[in-house]
């Protein structure tokens, strides 16, 4: 029911009739007392009738309610800007820019705010200046135009309003526009007066010789000329509408109606209700895409996701006709994306997904797209290879990288491997055997991400350790080789080739002990070890600093952190690095 009255208030407010929205905002708010919405659009609503209490009662309640929401402080800037009260009015549309750095509203409310808080402390202005200043000045000038019935109308003219913006950028202007009658009517609502506009039975029609005789007459009008305030009449009757005109307003604020009661059916996960309330303000006006990508959105959650891609392609082309805002456009083109995900069932039907998202980047480069997109390719590449598995196929592509690994042919090995493993990716003997041909070859950070992987596919696979092992103490990182090595023999303790990795590495380890390595040898071990990140830790250690320095300067402390096997660890480390030498 609340958002029923919402829907009424919101339609009523786009219409121009701001008395009724309050009512419907008012219904709204006593059957939810809570929701800070309804608070902000009572206060407009009273702002637009120069009901600036009201407004400032309606937008406080909405950021008590609401803290952190940008557009409270909108109203209640506005709100503070009617009554005058300049100082408040900056520190709320400040307030406001601290959760919403980039919002114009607030940015403009801004500068509306500070310019009449330094009119208002440079005091009244000079003799000479024009009369009319203040009535020009700040949004509410626009909100009492829009009001007013009488110059409602006006707004849709563009050069009304491009000698309005004139005016208001320097009051001054405003003796160049007096003959136009409909800024008259505007000074008039403006300054709460009723002027009358001129007609051919009020205008005096002068002589065509002046007679000598009436020099004070010319006196006075030379007097009045620099500008002529009419006399306060009854209001004339408001600009009439030609019926095309009027009849278009009306369907367009029929649809807005349309739109939020659509909205509050599809809150209520009354899709039905909501498609032909969409649907109805489509046939009301076209010329607005947001009731297409309404109702798509509603398809979409009913899972019709044809429909939903329909209306969305319709969107962009009528989009495109129109020119509207390239987020809309985007907006259409993630809709159309989401729902062919829902329908996807192959990696292929991916694919006009993916298209769909990436053109919508184009458009604007959104997260929420960027992130349906990285995805929509992650699932494609999925099902990619679950449409690729084939363990019989893979064997006997790992068969004949076997055969050119006999041959000594690494590279056609590998080629074989990799197809293996696309068919398999499971198999963790296909891992083993592509580590070893990215040995031999030299590439040892590809051959350990294989023997990773192996050993991560089985951890009771001994090969897997010895292909680590190897490439490890190629890279003569011999500690970190024994380690593995010692951790294969846990899984089959009688393997022959990881007792022989462990006997090398030792070998390697006591060499750099005995200080038998050769300088050359010592110094490319060194800066090895230099740029291991566990080594640079342990130097950095300032328990392990002390250690050293005991080791150096205090054989009594040196000979009680032998005793401590983490200490020793630590060291054996270092000398295997040549780092620390022991003699």
């Amino acid at each position: 029911m609340a958002e029923e009255a919402k829907a009424k208030g919101n339609a009523a407010f786009s219409a121009g009739d701001f008395p009724t929205a309050i009512r419907h905002f008012s219904e709204a708010i006593d059957l939810a007392p809570t929701n800070h919405v309804l608070y902000s659009n009572r206060s407009a609503a009273y702002a637009s009738i120069n009901k600036y209490s009201e407004a400032l009662t309606d937008a406080k309640k909405t950021v008590e309610l609401k803290p952190d929401w940008s557009k409270g402080y909108s109203r209640l800037g506005a709100a503070h800007l009617g009554l005058a009260h300049y100082d408040d009015a900056v520190s709320a549309y400040k307030k406001g820019l601290e959760y919403d750095p980039n919002n114009e509203a607030l940015k403009s409310g801004l500068a509306d705010a500070q310019a009449s808080a330094s009119r208002s402390r440079a005091g009244p202005p000079p003799p000479g200046n024009n009369l009319f200043g203040d009535a020009f000045s700040g949004p509410e000038m626009w909100a009492k135009l829009t009001a007013d019935p009488s110059t409602r109308a006006y707004l849709q003219q563009p050069d009304f309003v491009k000698m309005m913006q004139e005016i208001q950028k320097n009051p001054s202007n405003l003796n160049l526009y007096l003959k136009d009658q409909r800024v008259m009517q505007a000074l008039g609502v403006l300054l709460n007066l009723k002027f009358r506009t001129p007609t051919s039975e009020d205008t005096e029609m002068p002589e065509s010789s002046p007679s000598p005789s009436s020099p004070p007459e010319r006196k006075r009008a030379a007097e009045a000329e620099p500008v002529k305030v009419p006399e306060p009449e009854p209001e004339p009757e408001p600009m009439e509408l030609t019926e095309e005109e009027r009849e278009k307003k009306e369907r367009k604020a029929q649809a807005v109606s349309e739109k939020e009661l659509g909205n509050a059916a599809y809150k209520k996960k009354d899709f039905d209700t909501a498609i032909a309330h969409y649907t109805k303000a489509m046939e009301l006006d076209d010329e607005d895409i947001s009731y297409l990508m309404n109702r798509a959105a509603t398809y979409l959650e009913m899972g019709q996701y044809e429909d939903c891609i329909k209306d969305c392609d319709k969107a962009v082309e009528r989009g495109r006709e129109l020119r509207s805002d390239f987020k809309m456009i985007a907006k259409a083109l993630t809709r159309k994306g989401s729902a062919l995900v829902k329908m996807a069932k192959t990696s292929k039907d991916y694919e006009p997904a993916i298209e769909s998202f990436q053109k919508a980047l184009t458009e604007h480069r959104n997260p929420d797209t960027l992130k349906k997109l990285n995805d929509a390719e992650k699932a494609k590449k999925e099902l990619e290879q679950q449409e690729y598995f084939d363990p019989k196929m893979a064997d006997e592509e790992r068969e004949k990288g076997n055969e050119y690994f006999k041959q000594q042919k690494y590279p056609e090995a590998i080629k074989h491997y990799t197809e293996s493993l696309k068919r398999n990716p499971k198999d963790p003997r296909a891992y083993s055997n592509r580590a070893a041909c990215y040995t031999k070859l030299g590439a040892l950070p590809e051959g350990l991400k294989d023997a990773e992987k192996c050993i991560e596919l089985d951890p009771t696979f001994s090969k897997g350790y010895n292909r680590k092992g190897a490439v490890q103490f190629f890279m003569k990182e011999y500690d970190k080789a024994l380690e593995t090595y010692q951790e294969g023999l846990k899984h089959d303790p009688n393997n022959q080739e990881l007792l022989d990795g462990v006997k090398r590495c030792v070998e390697q380890i006591n060499k750099a002990s005995r200080g038998d390595l050769t300088p050359d040898e010592l110094k490319e071990r060194q800066a090895k070890g230099m740029q291991d990140p566990e080594i640079q830790n342990i130097l950095q250690d300032p328990v392990m600093r002390q250690v050293l320095i005991d080791f150096q300067e205090n054989p009594k402390a040196a000979q009680e952190h032998t005793k401590n096997p983490m200490v020793m660890n630590k060291i054996q480390k270092l000398v295997s690095a040549g780092i620390v030498q022991i003699r």
